[in-house]
Parts: C-alpha cells; sequence; structure tokens
C-alpha cells in the first residue's frame, strides 16, 4: 500500500481544507519553524490511530481541532482523510475490494472521535490493525519526529527488535499474537472460573442428593395429601354443587319475583309516564276550573243581587198592584157614581125636557150640564182606560219579572251544579 493524498480540515492550523498529494518517489515540505511542517506528520500518527494527547503536543484529544486566530473564529470539528493506493490488494480481508483505500477520522468537540473507511463508519481498533498488517502505523518509526534519530540511537535491545521487526512487516503478526495472547490469557481465566464452578457444584451436589430425597419423600407425601385434599374437596363440591342447585332454584323463584316485579315496575313506570302526561291537561282543566269557579261565585253573587233587585221589585210591583186593585175599585166606585148620575141626569134631562117645554133658557142649561156630564164622564172613561193600560201593563211586568226570577234560579241551580263539578275536578 502506497500513501497518495492527505486531506485536512480544521487541524490544527490547516483551518481551510488543505489537500497534501504524495506522489511517486520523494516528497517533501519545507519551510521555517511554526509553518506546521510538524503538524502534517502528527496528522498522519492521528489519521492512523493514535490516542495519546501527549504525542499530538496537547493537553486533550480536542486540542488538534483549530482553537481560533484574531482574524478566523474556531472551528467545532476537525477532520484528517489519508488516500491509500490498493492496486496490489494488500489491505485486510475487510478492505480489500477497492482499488483506494480513503480512511478519515472526525473529531467534533464534547463528542468525540469517528473513524470511517470507504465511506463505511468502523472501528480504531480496524484502522490500526489495517495499518499493523501494513507494517506501518500511528507508532511506526518509519515517522521520525523531532528527537526521534537520538532515541532510536540510544534504544534498548527491545525498542530496536521492535524496528526491525516493522521493517521485516511482521509487526501485525505480533499485534494479532499479542490480541490472540489476550483471548489466550482470558480463556485461562474463564477455565479457571470453570474449575472453581465445578467444585462449588461438586460441593453442592451431596445437598442437591439430600434436597432429591426429602423432594421425592416431599413428593409422596404431597401425593397422599393432594389425594385427601381432592377428596375433600370432591365432598366440598357436592355439597357446593348441592347448595348451588338450592341456590339456582331459589334465584329462579327470585328471578321470577324480580321479573314479575320488573314488569310491575314497568307498568307503573308506564302508568306514571302516562299521569305524567296526563297532568299538564289536568292542571289546566284544574286552572280553567278554579277560573270557571271565580267566574260562577262571581256570577252567583251578581245573580244573588240581582234576586235581591228582582225580590224587591216584585215586592214594589205587587204593591203598585193592590194600589191598583183599590184605584180601580175607586174608580168603578167613581164609575158606578156616574152612572147613577148620568140615570139621574138623564131622568132629569126627561124631566126637563118635559118640564122645558116654552122653556128655552132652561133646556139651554140643562144643555150645559149635560155637556159637562159628557165631559166629566170622557174624562173618567179615559182614566179608566189609562188606569186598565196601566193594570195591564204592570200585570206584564209582573209575569216577566216572575219568569226571569224562574230563569235566574233555573241559571243559579245550574251554576251551582257546575260548580260542585268543577270542585270535585279540583279534588281529583
Amino acid at each position: 500500500m502506497q500513501f497518495t493524498r492527505l486531506r485536512l480540515t480544521g487541524f490544527k492550523s490547516f483551518v481551510d481544507p488543505t489537500d497534501l498529494v504524495i506522489a511517486d518517489g520523494l516528497t517533501g515540505v519545507v519551510g521555517p519553524n511554526g509553518c506546521g511542517k510538524s503538524n502534517l506528520l502528527e496528522a498522519l500518527r492521528w489519521v492512523m490511530g493514535e490516542n495519546r494527547a501527549k504525542a499530538m503536543r496537547g493537553a486533550g484529544m480536542e486540542d488538534v481541532i483549530f482553537a481560533g486566530a484574531h482574524s478566523r473564529p474556531a472551528r467545532n470539528f476537525a477532520e484528517v482523510a489519508l488516500t491509500i493506493d490498493n492496486g496490489d490488494r494488500l489491505a485486510p480481508a475487510g478492505f480489500n475490494d477497492q482499488d483506494q483505500l480513503e480512511i478519515v477520522r472526525r473529531i467534533t468537540r464534547d463528542v468525540g472521535s469517528a473513524y470511517k473507511v470507504n465511506a463505511k463508519d468502523v472501528r480504531a481498533r480496524d484502522v490500526q490493525m489495517l495499518f499493523a498488517d501494513a507494517s506501518t502505523g500511528a507508532h511506526s518509526p518509519a515517522l521520525v519526529r523531532q528527537g526521534q534519530i537520538s532515541e532510536l540511537i540510544n534504544a534498548k535491545p527491545k525498542s530496536r527488535r521492535r524496528i526491525l521487526e516493522e521493517a521485516a512487516g511482521i509487526s501485525g503478526l505480533y499485534q494479532r499474537r499479542h490480541e490472540a495472547e489476550l483471548k489466550l490469557n482470558n480463556t485461562e481465566a474463564n477455565l479457571l472460573r470453570v474449575d472453581d464452578v465445578i467444585e462449588q457444584l461438586a460441593s453442592q451436589l451431596g445437598t442437591l442428593d439430600r434436597q432429591a430425597k426429602q423432594a421425592q419423600r416431599y413428593r409422596a407425601i404431597g401425593t397422599e395429601l393432594r389425594q385427601a385434599e381432592g377428596l375433600l374437596l370432591y365432598r366440598r363440591w357436592m355439597e357446593a354443587e348441592e347448595a348451588r342447585q338450592a341456590a339456582e332454584a331459589l334465584l329462579r323463584g327470585h328471578v321470577t319475583a324480580a321479573a314479575q316485579a320488573e314488569s310491575a315496575a314497568r307498568a307503573a313506570e308506564r302508568a306514571r309516564a302516562e299521569r305524567d302526561e296526563a297532568l299538564p291537561p289536568l292542571r289546566e282543566e284544574e286552572a280553567i276550573a278554579a277560573a270557571i269557579l271565580q267566574r260562577l261565585a262571581v256570577q252567583r253573587d251578581a245573580l244573588a243581587e240581582q234576586e235581591a233587585r228582582a225580590q224587591d221589585t216584585i215586592e214594589t210591583l205587587t204593591r203598585r198592584i193592590e194600589q191598583i186593585g183599590l184605584d180601580i175599585e175607586r174608580e168603578g166606585a167613581l164609575n158606578r157614581d156616574a152612572g147613577e148620575t148620568i140615570a139621574q141626569l138623564e131622568w132629569e134631562a126627561r124631566e126637563l125636557a118635559k118640564a122645558a117645554e116654552g122653556h128655552d133658557e132652561r133646556l139651554a142649561d140643562a144643555a150645559d150640564a149635560a155637556s159637562e156630564a159628557s165631559a166629566v164622564l170622557q174624562d173618567r172613561e179615559l182614566a179608566l182606560t189609562q188606569q186598565t193600560e196601566d193594570v195591564a201593563r204592570l200585570a206584564a211586568r209582573h209575569q216577566s219579572a216572575h219568569r226571569y226570577l224562574a230563569d235566574l234560579r233555573k241559571a243559579l241551580v245550574r251554576h251551582e251544579g257546575e260548580a260542585g263539578k268543577a270542585r270535585d275536578a279540583v279534588a281529583e
């Protein structure tokens, strides 16, 4: 595998996206102190899985994010992408399906780092093993930092051996051997724990044997107990069945009574509803009857007053009739007196006629007396006729008053009957 491109975004001093093309042959970066040459090496170490903040010359891993300057604000994340040529297909099996591998590490403030290989999320361990199989990595001696040459010269044999192993391309095997040793150690620890568990189980076996015998005895006693309980429960069930049948018979009786009561209740409810429906008309009839009763009472009082007035009128008319009778008798006596007077005058006239022979003056006097007598007689006859008409008129008024009184009495009786019916209706 060969590195072909390194892209940095927001990593330390590389705030803007920066691409470093690594072509065939020798590629160098030249610049004054502080221009960021060491940052490129640290970016390579960081993208290959370096997790030590001291190796990045910082107090924490988030120090690799651009912290800002006077003219530029701080960034919230940093990202480094390394492109590797995999034309020889030397990558591990999980990453050996493409000609190029793009390994990206991105760190975000307060979130942490994330790795991607060809846009797929992977673990940091997978990236470290990828570079270990290629005899490189974040701690490879091929990545020479400041002061590392003197460290190699003064290194211990173990460190020199690691350098030789990486040069021979077997550091990945040692890494895998280390992981296998860790797994073997974990397996041996698990086996030791299994032996301890077996010893504990062996010590528990005797206890379980005794408990098994106790369980068998308990099972036998439990079987007998269940049989006894079954007989007892059967007897109780029979008693409960008999009680249930009696209760069902009683329940049927109660259900029948309840149905009858419910029917009666529904009938009573219907009757109550009918009475409720009929109550407003009855109340209206009661109000009408009360009004009629009040009106009849008023009419009764008026009829009583009219009856009293009619009685007074009858008494007045009776007295007038008696007076008219007396007047008729007096007029009859006057008529008889007038007849006698007329007869006497006629006799006197005849006598005067006999005596008037030869006496014209006496005859004229007699004629004047006869005329006066005729006028008196006519006046008396007119008075008699007037009195007769008055008597007839009074008799007619008397009969009309009697008929009106009879009608009033009939109306009073009828109104009293209606008032009694109204009072009965109100009472109902």
